[in-house]
């Protein structure tokens, strides 16, 4: 099994991620931040990856760091989890509607950090959810889990429409790039031979 648990602690927050992303789906948050628990959520039941995060942040400020360094924890969990990368797919894709708004995530679990993303959203705030929040969690996932990812919001007039289907098309396009391929049994996706750096 492909698992991982994660802590990490600071004067701002206090995280412990645990995955599995030969799981589920099933998610388990306590975060003190429902939107961000709601797309986590995704992640789990579209990439097939059962995630159990706690974090005691700094709320009483706002959401900043509870949401960045969630996103750093999870992207050291997920680097940890996947290994090597010896035998799996590498690349993953994926474009999700959800009614008039339509995303496409891409990745690659190359061992460099990179991430482009494209989204305008329609309003500031989804309830309380200050959604720049949405791209600090991406780049901290992305820096720590060492994968490049671009994110394109093509359309969209409902923004939690928009985040709902980047966070339903990253799980779908993780659980693409982690799965095994029986063709590369052995070996690593990779001229280079590694793609740990």
């Amino acid at each position: 099994m492909r698992t991982a648990t994660v802590s990490r602690n600071t004067s701002e927050t206090q995280i412990s991620v645990s995955i599995n992303l030969d799981g589920k789906g099933i998610g388990k948050f306590d975060t003190g931040v429902p939107f961000l628990e709601h797309m986590l959520d995704q992640i789990c039941r579209h990439g097939m990856i059962d995630m159990d995060i706690t974090c005691k942040g700094d709320l009483h400020i706002d959401d900043h760091h509870t949401v960045e360094d969630i996103g750093i924890t999870l992207g050291q969990a997920l680097k940890q989890a996947i290994g090597d990368k010896v035998g799996i797919r590498r690349y993953g894709h994926s474009y999700v509607p959800l009614d008039e708004a339509l995303s496409r995530v891409v990745l690659d679990l190359s061992g460099r950090p990179g991430l482009t993303y494209n989204v305008e959203y329609t309003r500031a705030v989804i309830g309380r959810f200050d959604v720049d929040l949405f791209s600090e969690f991406f780049h901290g996932l992305i820096n720590h889990s060492m994968m490049t990812v671009h994110i394109d919001n093509l359309r969209g007039i409902n923004a939690h429409h928009q985040a709902e289907t980047i966070f339903k098309a990253f799980g779908r396009a993780l659980r693409m790039a982690v799965e095994w391929d029986e063709r590369m049994a052995g070996l690593t996706p990779s001229t280079k031979g590694t793609l740990t750096a």
